[in-house]
């Protein structure tokens, strides 16, 4: 069949004889020939409707159709709004007319009444794409309030009971010849935490810091799957596990009556905090672009000077922000300090001398053996765990600050 036959009317059709158009595959032909001809001759388009005679709808026989369209209507903004105050307000009365109302089951019917409502509404005012995306986006909001509220309660529920003894006298005085009553505080402890914390970071960060370099730099063989495969490992043993290591190292090298001390739980610690460094480090070393290195050798900068000067510049952000993860990972462990580094009632700034008190460990104390009356004993013990909470709040606020000092400068002046 020649492109002649294909582009007249076909006279079987009535609508073809009466309009004289062009059916839609000589259409189709006719655009081909004008795209593929170089299109303004119009003795090479096939013969159909022009312009101003209007455009035609789609209909079935069309071969293309869609089942939305993208210019469908669109809801007002604050109709979300609107269809939650609606569920939550009817799932209230009927709750109360039913004589069963809690707090949760009301918070969870409202939730599906809502994300059904908010549904159909959408699909019959904006269509199907637009009600599906609606539904997504529900959905992951849903996921993120859920996140949060563990960690809305647990803070308001410490900062409720742990501002009580939130005051000079707990940072300052320490648990020595106090009995019960309100006297007392965790002084000991906050400065046992700082120290045996301050130790752990100053052994782990150049142990990580160098395994990630070399890992990344240097690492080739069995030897780098081994060193990773090990990090891995370590990553997810327990922390008793830790704190048993310690004290069986340091009762090989001072014996059972000096094992417990301050290093030992420092050296703890750093069982746990190396592999978060480790693996920090190395994907933020691994980020550094390779050009940036090879116009370092390229400049004829040895190696170690260019990991020196331009890799680890550059990745300095994210190692500063592995290594407060790191901290804030340790700093909170019981266990391992409770065996290695005991607890006493008095200030030990010596390490390497005698049991030294740290707050997780007197926060556990505090609350599992109190004494008569109760109460000042479990108030200390909000109050520790409250201290803890802005200790870990102060370093991840120290350590964005030195994550945007040495972020490097992308922007151009």
């Amino acid at each position: 069949m020649s492109t002649d036959q294909l582009t007249q009317p076909d006279s079987s059709r009535p609508d073809s004889s009466r309009t004289g158009s062009a059916t839609p595959l000589a259409r189709r032909v006719g655009t081909v020939q004008s795209t593929t001809h170089g299109g303004n001759d119009s003795s090479r388009t096939a013969p159909g409707p022009s312009r101003a005679q209007g455009s035609r709808r789609p209909t079935h026989d069309d071969p293309v159709q869609f089942s939305d369209s993208l210019t469908a209507g669109h809801l007002p903004p604050f109709t979300s709004l609107g269809i939650a105050a609606v569920c939550a307000v009817a799932v209230f009365l009927i709750c109360q007319l039913a004589g069963s109302f809690t707090i949760v089951s009301w918070v969870v019917i409202s939730v599906i009444a809502y994300l059904v409502l908010h549904y159909v509404v959408s699909r019959s005012v904006e269509g199907r794409r637009r009600a599906f995306d609606r539904f997504a986006r529900d959905l992951v909001t849903l996921a993120f309030l859920v996140a949060l509220v563990p960690l809305i309660s647990l803070v308001l529920v410490t900062v409720s009971q742990g501002s009580a003894r939130f005051d000079l006298q707990f940072f300052t005085k320490s648990m020595y010849g106090v009995i019960g009553g309100d006297d007392g505080g965790a002084g000991h402890a906050v400065q046992g935490t700082l120290i045996v914390t301050l130790i752990a970071t100053l052994i782990s960060v150049p142990i990580g810091l160098l395994t990630a370099v070399y890992l990344v730099e240097y690492g080739r063989g069995k030897l780098a799957s081994a060193i990773t495969l090990l990090v891995d490992v370590m990553t997810g043993i327990p922390s008793i596990v830790a704190g048993l290591f310690a004290y069986a190292l340091f009762v090989l090298v001072v014996g059972v009556s000096n094992a417990t001390m301050g290093i030992t739980g420092a050296v703890a610690l750093c069982v746990l905090m190396i592999p978060y460094i480790v693996r920090s480090s190395e994907e933020m070393l691994q980020l550094v672009p390779k050009s940036l290195r090879e116009a370092s050798y390229a400049l004829g900068v040895p190696k170690w000077r260019t990991i020196l000067k331009v890799v680890i510049p550059t990745a300095l952000s994210g190692i500063v922000s592995g290594i407060v993860l790191g901290i804030a990972r340790v700093i909170g462990e019981t266990a391992p300090l409770l065996i290695t580094a005991g607890f006493v009632d008095w200030k030990n700034p010596d390490p390497f001398n005698g049991a030294m008190a740290t707050l997780p460990v007197f926060v556990y104390k505090q609350y599992m053996t109190p004494g008569v009356p109760q109460a000042p004993f479990y108030a200390r013990a909000w109050t520790g765990a409250l201290t803890l909470i802005l200790i870990v709040m102060v370093l991840n606020l120290v350590g964005r600050i030195i994550a945007a000092r040495f972020a490097p400068h992308t922007s151009r002046k």
